[in-house]
């Protein structure tokens, strides 16, 4: 049976890590607004970095709070939505896919090549998972706003050899998100060694496994 001062010390922790979380989510809710245009993209596909603190998260308390993050800045950012939540829950399905098996290599290959692989492995499953959530779900969605031949003219302006919606997320949108992540991920793996033990409220960076 643990001691009172073993579930005093847990609860700490928990309530520690739930508090990192929703300053996290606060975070990747700001980054959400910060957002800017790709010239080799059209014009209402922009990049951002809001996924940063969910996979800086998810490194260093686990994969499931690096999630919560995802669901969170969701959360916040549906009351000002343009989307009817349907971007929302877009975001929120295609983080956790980036930021649930990153995290999860990681727990168990705590190194450098481990948060790589991780990271890899991420990166590919949303960018793949990305197709089907855009082609099922968000942009039928936006022809409520913009007929489908225009969305598809948007990326034939840039490809005329563009035949049509799948083409496009092919060609466009799928590297594209790859490429996302994977920026996230090299900002994660130039800052995390300096935030890990803030994030994890310890006191000395040797506490933080490599990334």
């Amino acid at each position: 049976m643990a001691s009172p001062k073993t579930q005093q010390s847990g609860s700490t922790s928990m309530v520690r890590k739930l508090t990192t979380t929703a300053v996290m989510a606060a975070i990747a809710t700001i980054l959400m607004y910060i957002e800017f245009p790709i010239p080799i993209m059209p014009g209402f596909i922009k990049l951002d970095f809001s996924e940063l603190p969910a996979l800086l998260t998810s490194f260093a308390l686990g994969p499931w709070y690096g999630a919560l993050v995802c669901l969170l800045k969701n959360l916040i950012h549906l009351p000002v939505t343009s989307s009817s939540g349907v971007g929302e829950l877009a975001n929120f399905l295609i983080g956790v896919c980036f930021v649930i098996p990153t995290g999860y290599i990681y727990q168990f290959h705590k190194s450098r090549k481990g948060a790589l692989i991780g990271s890899l492995v991420g990166a590919v499953i949303m960018a793949v998972v990305s197709f089907p959530i855009n082609y099922f779900i968000v942009y039928p969605f936006y022809t409520n706003f913009m007929p489908m031949e225009a969305i598809v003219g948007a990326y034939q302006a840039i490809l005329p050899s563009i035949k049509g919606l799948s083409d496009a997320l092919l060609i466009f949108n799928v590297p594209f998100t790859f490429v996302k992540g994977m920026i996230d991920v090299v900002i994660t793996f130039l800052v995390y060694k300096r935030l890990s033990p803030i994030i994890k409220g310890t006191n000395s960076k040797k506490q933080a496994p490599d990334v």
